[in-house]
């Protein structure tokens, strides 16, 4: 059974690539418009879309959907539009607790199955010299929040729950879900 990435994200690509050797990438165009839904169910829809967007196209494969969603209290917060925003998304989470959500959802041949990670995250209070030089860099455009754990940048301090859920694809959860699948 061909097995599809429904996602652009090398960081995926990378963390799937720990799990299944032989798959092929095919991005979703779900369009991830905001619908007024709790951070949570936002990140579990968002998943859900992009699966169901690329199943229909390949029917008989196994499709993975994953979107990450940060979210400090209620707000969420995507990725950034602007270095303007990064800055303002990093100067936001300084020194704070925030909460990263991850969707994944397989829709396979066997069924549906779907799940949301939480990873409660605690940011170092940042200085303006590091939110500067880690916004030049390029890093924080492509991901929610603007920022990546894995970036190399001394952003965190610790976290409670799964890394990988935060980096974007929570493997720990995914391998039991492909289990369950009987994919793996």
């Amino acid at each position: 059974m061909k097995f599809i990435l429904a996602s652009n994200s090398p960081r995926r690509r990378e963390l799937l690539g720990a799990l299944i050797s032989d798959f092929t990438v095919e991005p979703s165009h779900f369009s991830e418009e905001g619908a007024g839904l709790s951070a949570r169910d936002t990140a579990l829809a968002f998943a859900c879309g992009k699966a169901a967007d690329v199943a229909a196209r390949r029917p008989g494969c196994a499709v993975l959907g994953a979107d990450t969603v940060v979210a400090l209290g209620d707000r969420i917060l995507g990725k950034p539009r602007s270095a303007d925003e990064a800055r303002r998304m990093l100067a936001l989470l300084s020194g704070k607790a925030h909460t990263v959500y991850t969707g994944v959802c397989l829709i396979a041949p066997q069924g549906t199955y779907s799940d949301v990670v939480e990873t409660r995250v605690y940011f170092r209070p940042l200085e303006e010299e590091l939110i500067e030089a880690y916004v030049k860099s390029g890093l924080p455009m492509d991901k929610a929040g603007a920022y990546g754990i894995q970036d190399g940048y001394p952003l965190v301090d610790r976290y409670e729950g799964s890394f990988t859920n935060v980096v974007g694809l929570p493997v720990e959860r995914l391998k039991a879900i492909l289990r369950e699948a009987g994919l793996i």
